[in-house]
């Protein structure tokens, strides 16, 4: 670490911890297992509640196994022991099943409490969980309450686990709603003993084992048909003076009739001397129900909590998703659209072309794998070039791998290792024009990109230019996944933000800037691990435009494995982190800046941070729907989506002059590198949450790139011949000092026509727009005392 790094560690106030972060790993794995949990929960006693009214078919002959007793005995049986009871004669149980309803729970209760009649509700336990306050009402007021299964299931044709379940989980949500427990069950589908088949008395035999008794009828009101009140009335109006169990429901649908036959049914029956007891008094059952337990109270009211929160959870979920892909569909309406005008806008001349030389420099550590090709390919330009290597401390003879070369044109400044800006801070010290590219060491430039790239320069505002970056090593499904995502998604960002002159990174591997821009922000700071993005983003808020040349073509080496590239993108989102925050100051400044920060920092916060921490939300919510709801309806979502991002895919690609065969592993990508990468924004959220500091990683070199032979002829897929077999480089001009050689043939200059124009964005006030003269002023001779040092290389050897 250099001095002046030192320096500025020690004077902040907050402490930074450079020890690698793990326990947001855990949290995340339990905000994701919890979110699952409470989706499965809402699935669970949502979509997977039985409907079915009461007297649909159930498809069941009678059962053989049903012991005579049982089916000529009484209503309510106990299972394990093979036994009935039956209610004593003249005494009429009323039962309503289904509920409790907030609609038609409280209307049939006020009819009661008008009658001085109690009942039994036989209550579902996702209602209860929904309507706690109705299900202690009617224990409140002295009825009976019992189980009606947790999701209105039919018990007979369900698994013994899962029988076991919705008794289990319905008799938690009555205690921990009216805090009492009871062993009443009334299964759903079910009426009178010699309707039991097989399957039903399965069902009752192991509910007795549990320690339920299973209450079925005697005489069905027939209300769930709604087939009027009078219907009704006679339908639960008893023909002999047997005691009886009536069948009711408070729930359901519209119970409008079975409320008005109450009325008329309750006072009838008791002038006729007929007495109303819940099941528990009218077969004489010694308390049936019980104070619960502390456990199952506690366990109750959590169920119910969960069941609740997983509801709203559920609708904030919904609308999230909405919101989402509405956003998504905009941004990929905008940018679709921002690339027709930019093409249509980029076919004007930037203004007179600019011939004059250009210093490239090019910052290296460690690169011997390519180091050669790169700067073979630079003195290939047909442009006059200058090229400055750094030599950050490399260990592997970077800087003897190039002046073994020994071309003219070349220079080879070797430091002590401090880092990428501080690399790039002396090449600039060094350089020897007005007009600088920097190009990372593992990157090969087009014959022709120097000259495209430093065209924008014709016009005063431009004070940096970002170039076309392709991946060379695109030959597996992790290049072709990389090379996808660096044409329809860098891409077609950058002309977006070209077109809202917002841009917020000039990438390392191709960019170029204005010296005299570089002087005002004070050169590469080393406070991000971004320094491009942190550049670019100084230069916005400096006044400079930043616009992107995507004829500038460049090609670069990609990540070959996951770890690589899990490493790469941890930086590059872990910097533009820091730097956004430490430019944040944009959002409220004007002109340029403002640009920048109400523009460029409010689209990266939300589609390349906000976003992506919703992923893990939309891929559960996607597992959730095939599982739960239309699997064809969530599949043709899906569809859609890919559809337009394959849309999307060809435009770029053609707007690129790509061949779109890769094309085909786009939906492959979805599931694996699209979660990678919002995996990676994630773990750089919790990061920079957390405060702990990234250290600079090192990438891994391929030996991949080899020099371009013409500026129309994309490098191939498969990976290029040997280095020493490729034809020798053209000579580059030689600038300052070197020794003459011969000069490559002078490039065609662009077409005459009218200057650039400003697109309606543009801020005529901006700083730099009414110069008359070029505002980089003199070149500098040679490399010497009167170049800037920036603070950071104090210390460090000098060119």
């Amino acid at each position: 670490m250099s001095k002046n790094r030192r320096r500025r560690s020690q004077g902040r106030h907050t402490p930074v911890r450079n020890v690698p972060l793990r326990t947001h790993w855990l949290l995340l794995t339990t905000l994701v297992l919890t979110l699952s949990a409470a989706l499965l929960l809402e699935g669970y006693t949502q979509h997977l509640f039985d409907e079915r009214p009461d007297g649909a078919p159930r498809g069941q002959a009678a059962g053989a196994s049903v012991p005579a007793a049982i089916s000529s005995g009484g209503p309510v049986i106990e299972g394990a022991a093979g036994r009935t009871a039956t209610p004593a004669p003249r005494t009429i149980a009323l039962t309503f099943d289904d509920g409790p309803d907030p609609v038609w729970t409280p209307k049939i209760l006020d009819v009661l409490r008008r009658n001085d009649v109690h009942a039994t509700f036989f209550t579902v336990g996702t209602r209860i969980a929904e309507n706690p306050d109705l299900a202690r009402r009617i224990v409140d007021e002295g009825h009976q309450i019992g189980l009606h299964s947790f999701t209105h299931t039919d018990l007979g044709t369900a698994s013994a686990w899962r029988r076991s379940l919705e008794l289990r989980e319905t008799q938690l949500v009555i205690a921990g709603a009216t805090g009492v427990t009871t062993p009443l069950l009334r299964p759903p589908y079910s009426s009178t003993n010699k309707a039991l088949g097989d399957a039903d008395w399965n069902a009752v035999v192991q509910a007795g084992q549990e320690g339920y008794l299973t209450v079925l009828t005697t005489l069905d009101s027939q209300d769930w048909r709604r087939p009027g009140v009078e219907a009704i009335v006679a339908a639960a109006t008893p023909s002999d003076s047997a005691g009886h169990i009536v069948l009711l429901h408070d729930a359901g649908g519209d119970r409008t009739q079975t409320v008005a036959a109450l009325e008329q049914l309750v006072p009838r029956l008791k002038a006729s001397g007929w007495k109303f007891a819940t099941v528990g008094d009218a077969v004489s059952l010694p308390a049936p129900v019980q104070a619960a337990g502390t456990a199952d109270r506690w366990q109750g009211l959590a169920l119910i909590t969960a069941i609740g929160t997983s509801g709203r959870l559920l609708d904030l979920l919904s609308w999230l998703l909405w919101a989402a892909g509405g956003i998504s569909l905009f941004r990929a309406i905008a940018v679709f659209v921002a690339a027709r005008r930019h093409v249509r806008m980029r076919r004007r001349p930037w203004g007179a072309p600019v011939t004059e030389p250009v210093s490239v420099i090019v910052p290296a550590y460690n690169e011997s794998a390519g180091i050669e090709a790169a700067v073979r390919s630079l003195l290939a330009s047909d442009h006059p070039v200058e090229v400055i290597v750094v030599d950050d401390g490399s260990t592997d003879g970077t800087a003897d791998i190039v002046e073994a070369l020994r071309l003219p044109g070349v220079r080879v400044i070797r430091q002590q290792n401090a880092g990428k800006p501080a690399a790039l801070n002396t090449g600039i010290a060094a350089a020897s024009c007005n007009l600088l590219v920097m190009v990372d060491g593992d990157t090969v430039f087009e014959p022709d990109a120097v000259r495209m790239i430093v065209q924008p320069f014709a016009h005063r505002r431009v004070g940096a230019v970002s170039g076309n970056a392709k991946v060379v090593n695109r030959g597996g499904l992790l290049g072709r996944w990389q090379h996808i995502e660096y044409v329809v998604g860098f891409n077609l960002d950058r002309r977006l933000f070209d077109l809202a002159e917002c841009m917020p990174t000039v990438p390392g591997a191709v960019g170029a800037f204005r010296r005299e821009a570089l002087l005002r922000v004070g050169g590469v700071s080393d406070t991000t691990l971004a320094e491009d993005t942190d550049l670019t983003m100084a230069l916005c808020r400096d006044g400079w435009r930043v616009v992107y040349e995507e004829r500038a073509k460049a090609w670069t080496e990609a990540p070959a494995s996951l770890g690589a590239l899990w490493k790469q993108r941890y930086r590059w989102c872990y910097g533009t982190l820091q730097a956004m925050w430490k430019h944040r100051g944009a959002l409220a400044q004007r002109g340029q800046a403002g640009k920048l920060g109400r523009r460029g920092l409010v689209y990266l916060l939300m589609f390349q941070v906000l976003l992506p921490l919703l992923a893990p939300v939309v891929d559960v919510f996607a597992v959730y729907g095939l599982v739960f709801l239309d699997p064809l309806r969530i599949v043709g979502l899906w569809t859609a989506f890919l559809l337009l991002q394959v849309l999307m895919g060809l435009y770029a690609f053609r707007l690129d002059g790509e061949r779109p065969g890769p094309l085909w592993s786009l939906p492959l990508q979805q599931f694996v590198y699209r979660q990678l990468m919002y995996l990676v924004v994630i773990q750089s959220v919790f990061t920079a949450v957390a405060g702990s500091r990234l250290r600079w990683q090192r990438m891994e070199r391929y030996g991949s790139l080899q020099v371009p032979v013409a500026p129309s002829e994309p490098l191939a897929e498969a990976p290029p011949e040997p280095l020493a077999e490729a034809p020798a480089a053209p000579r580059a001009q030689p600038l300052y000092g070197y020794a003459a050689q011969p000069a490559p043939a002078p490039a065609p200059a662009p077409p005459a026509a009218e200057p650039w124009a400003p697109d309606p964005w543009a801020d005529p006030a901006a700083p730099y727009g009414g110069y008359d003269t070029d505002p980089c002023g003199p070149h500098p001779a040679a490399p010497g005392p009167q170049h800037h040092i920036w603070p950071s290389q104090q210390g460090h050897p000098g060119p």
